[in-house]
C-alpha cells in the first residue's frame, strides 16, 4: 500500500509488522451516550467498504471477542486533554484519549487510514496532540457572499475532519437583527434560527461556534443609512480602498448612541449562542479622531480613547456572561497599555493578526506574553485578492504564525479567510489555506513535512487523478512571476480589476510600491502563458464537485483579464482592444452570476459585480 497521507500530520506513528482485516459482525464500543455521533461516524465510514457493526455502549457483559474497536476514556501522558493514542493490533483497534473530543480526533485519525487502506489495515500506534488546544477558522461573510446552508453544513463537516474545533463567522451586517431590517435587507442575513442550526451541527463536531459581530470600525454598513449615520464618527465619510464612494465608517465613542446601538446587537445576538467566548472585532478605526471625537482624542490620546471604548464593550460582554476576543491591531501599536487588559471586568483575548509570510507574530505575541494577556495568533489563507491564491505567502504566513504562538503560549490558532472587494474568489480556493492551516494548528513540526497537493487531493477535492491539488498549489504561485517586489495582501494582477488603466502607477505608489516601479510586459505575458498552461489542465482532474472547476475555471479568467489590464497599463501595444476587453469581461460577468448562485445567497451578488460592471464602463468610454 502507498503511504498513508493524514491531515493533519499526527506528531507520532510507529508501524509493526502484519495487517488487521475487518469482518462484518463486529461491534463499535463507545464509553457513553455522549460519543454515540463519534461511533456512528466511524460506522459511516465502515459502510461505504462494505463493513456493518454496531454502536453500542461498553458494558462488562460485552464479550471482547466481539468488539472490533473500543472507544476508552482513560488517561494518557499526552500533554493536551484533546490528545489521542491509536493501536491498530492484531486483536482489533483501540482508541485512547483523557476527554470525549479526544476520542473524536483519534477515531479522525482512523477514518482516513481506512478511507485509503479498505478492509487490511496496518497494524500501528499513533501517539498524537495538538500544539494549540483551540484550533478555528473564521470566514467573512459580510463583504457581499454569504454561502447558503448547505455550503455551510459542508464546510464545517469538512474543517471538523480536519480536527478543526472552532469556527466563526465574521460579521459586520449580515445577521437578521429585528429591529434593524433597513441594514441587512439586501444581503440575504444568517437568521436567529440558521445559527442554532449551525451550532448543533458544530456541537456533535466537538466544534465551537463562536458569535463574532464587529462594533467600533467597519460599520460602514450601518453608518450610509440615515437611521445610523449621526454616530459615525466622520458621518459625510471619507474615501476608502475598495469602496466605490465616500463612506462612513467607524463608530463615535464619543457618542452614548454608539455603545447604546452595540448593548442592542449584542442583547439580540448573543442568545443564540452557547459558546463562552465572543468576539467583538474593534479593529481598523482609520478615521478614529477625524471627526465627532476629534477634541476627546486630542484630550486624551488616540489610543486612550480606543482603550476606552474597548473597556466598554467589555462591560457589554460582561453582562452576557462571556469572555470577549477582539482583534489587537490597535492596541499592540501602543504596547504600554496592553498589562490593562488584565483589568477589563471580562477575561480577554487578543486575536493577533497578520497576513504576509514575514508578519512578526514572534515581536508582538512576545508582547503579549509578557503583559500576562491571553491571545491568538490569526494568520490566513491568502485567497483574498488573489482571485487562485498565494500559495508560498499562505504557507509562510502559517507557519510563521504556529511556530511563534507556540513559542510564545498563544491559547489558539485561528485561520481568517476574508472577502475584499466583493469576495469574488470562489470557496476551493481557501482549501489550500485551510488544510495548511489545519496542518500547523494541530502540529508545527508534522506539519513542515507535509505533501500538500496529495493531501488536497485527498481530503478537499477527492480528485482520483491526482492533478487538482497540484494545479491548486501551482495556480496559487503565478502571483510571483509578476509581483518580484514586495506585494500586501493580494497579487498586482488581481489589484489591476480595480484600478482604472492608467492610474495603476499612482495606486502601486499608494500602497507603498516604488513609484520607479514599472511591471516587466515580458513577465505579464509569462504569467498568462503559465495561466492558460495550467487552466487547461484543470478539465484532466475529476474533483468529487464539479463545481469546483467551473469555480476554478472561472477565477483564472478573471486572474488573466486583470493581468491583460497590466498589458493595457504598460505595454499598450501588446494588449487586447478595448473592444475586446468589453466582450470578454461581459461573458465573466455572466458566469460569475451563474457560478455565484451555486454556493451563495443572492444578497450581495450585485454588489459585488459593481466593481466588474464599472470595467464594462471604462471599455465603452462611460464615466
Amino acid at each position: 500500500m502507498k503511504s498513508l497521507i493524514l491531515l493533519p500530520p499526527p506528531r507520532s506513528i510507529t508501524y509493526h509488522d502484519g495487517r488487521l482485516t475487518l469482518e462484518n459482525g463486529k461491534l463499535i464500543a463507545i464509553p457513553s451516550p455522549s460519543t454515540h455521533f463519534v461511533g456512528r461516524r466511524l460506522q459511516k465510514t465502515l459502510a461505504r467498504i462494505g463493513i456493518g457493526w454496531e454502536v453500542v455502549v461498553r458494558s462488562d457483559a460485552l464479550p471482547a471477542s466481539e468488539v472490533g474497536v473500543n472507544l476508552e476514556l482513560s488517561a494518557l501522558t499526552t500533554k493536551a486533554n484533546t490528545g489521542y493514542e491509536l493501536h491498530i493490533a492484531a486483536s482489533g483497534i483501540t482508541i485512547a484519549s483523557p476527554s470525549p473530543e479526544g476520542l473524536w480526533n483519534g477515531t479522525l485519525t482512523l477514518i482516513q487510514i481506512i478511507e485509503q487502506a479498505g478492509r487490511a489495515l496496518p497494524q500501528m500506534m499513533v501517539a498524537d496532540s495538538p500544539d494549540f488546544e483551540r484550533r478555528g477558522v473564521m470566514l467573512d461573510i459580510s463583504r457581499d457572499k454569504v454561502p447558503t446552508m448547505d455550503t455551510l453544513f459542508a464546510l464545517i463537516d469538512r474543517l471538523a475532519s480536519w480536527k478543526i474545533n472552532e469556527f466563526q463567522l465574521y460579521t459586520e451586517h449580515t445577521f437578521a437583527y429585528r429591529q434593524h431590517k433597513p441594514v441587512w435587507e439586501k444581503a440575504s442575513p444568517m437568521t436567529g434560527e440558521q445559527i442554532l442550526d449551525l451550532q448543533a451541527f458544530c456541537k456533535e463536531r466537538f466544534m465551537d461556534l463562536v458569535p463574532n459581530q464587529n462594533s467600533f470600525g467597519h460599520m460602514d454598513r450601518w453608518l450610509v443609512h440615515d437611521a445610523y449615520r449621526h454616530l459615525a464618527e466622520v458621518p459625510e465619510g471619507l474615501n476608502w480602498p475598495g469602496f466605490l464612494t465616500p463612506r462612513p465608517f467607524t463608530l463615535a465613542p464619543s457618542d452614548p448612541g454608539s455603545i447604546a446601538l452595540i448593548q442592542g446587537l449584542y442583547d439580540e445576538l448573543l442568545p443564540h449562542f452557547d459558546s463562552p467566548h465572543f468576539n467583538v472585532g474593534c479593529d481598523e478605526t482609520f478615521d478614529l479622531g477625524l471627526g465627532k471625537s476629534k477634541a476627546l482624542v486630542e484630550a486624551k490620546g488616540k489610543e486612550r480613547v480606543y482603550l476606552d471604548y474597548l473597556r466598554q464593550i467589555a462591560g457589554l460582554v460582561q453582562q452576557h456572561g462571556k469572555d470577549m476576543m477582539f482583534w489587537g491591531d490597535i492596541i499592540i501599536q501602543h504596547p504600554e497599555l496592553v498589562p490593562e487588559l488584565r483589568n477589563f471586568p471580562v477575561s480577554v483575548t487578543a486575536l493577533e493578526w497578520g497576513y504576509e509570510a514575514d508578519h512578526p507574530f514572534d515581536r508582538h505575541g512576545a508582547k503579549f506574553a509578557e503583559a500576562g494577556v491571553r491571545f491568538y495568533v490569526c494568520p490566513g489563507t491568502s485567497s483574498w485578492m488573489s482571485l487562485i491564491g498565494r500559495t508560498d505567502n499562505a504557507i509562510g504566513n502559517l507557519g510563521n504564525a504556529a511556530l511563534n504562538g507556540l513559542r510564545h503560549g498563544a491559547a489558539g490558532f485561528l485561520n481568517t479567510d476574508w472577502g475584499d472587494f466583493g469576495h469574488p474568489q470562489p470557496l476551493p480556493v481557501s482549501y489550500l489555506g485551510f488544510a495548511y492551516g489545519a496542518a500547523a494548528g494541530w502540529c508545527v513540526e508534522t506539519a513542515a513535512g507535509i505533501d500538500l497537493p496529495a493531501a488536497l487531493d485527498q481530503f478537499a477535492y477527492e480528485d482520483p487523478t491526482r492533478r487538482l491539488g497540484r494545479l491548486a498549489f501551482d495556480l496559487g504561485n503565478l502571483y510571483k512571476i509578476i509581483d518580484d517586489y514586495p506585494q500586501f495582501n493580494g497579487a498586482t494582477a488581481v489589484r489591476a480589476l480595480y484600478t482604472p488603466v492608467g492610474a495603476m502607477r499612482a495606486e502601486a505608489s499608494a500602497d507603498g510600491i516604488p513609484a520607479t516601479v514599472t511591471l516587466s510586459p515580458e513577465k505579464i505575458a509569462a504569467a498568462i502563458a503559465a495561466l492558460d498552461t495550467l487552466q487547461a489542465d484543470l478539465k484532466k482532474s475529476q474533483p468529487a464537485d464539479p463545481l469546483i472547476i467551473a469555480e476554478y475555471d472561472l477565477a483564472c479568467d478573471l486572474w488573466r483579464h486583470g493581468a491583460k489590464r497590466l498589458l493595457m497599463e504598460y505595454a499598450p501595444t501588446r494588449a487586447p482592444s478595448r473592444e475586446l476587453m468589453g466582450a470578454e469581461i461581459a461573458e465573466i460577468i455572466a458566469r460569475y452570476r451563474e457560478v455565484w448562485l451555486k454556493r451563495n445567497r443572492p444578497g450581495g451578488l450585485d454588489d459585488s459585480l459593481v466593481r466588474l460592471e464599472r470595467l464594462r464602463a471604462e471599455y465603452a468610454g462611460v464615466s
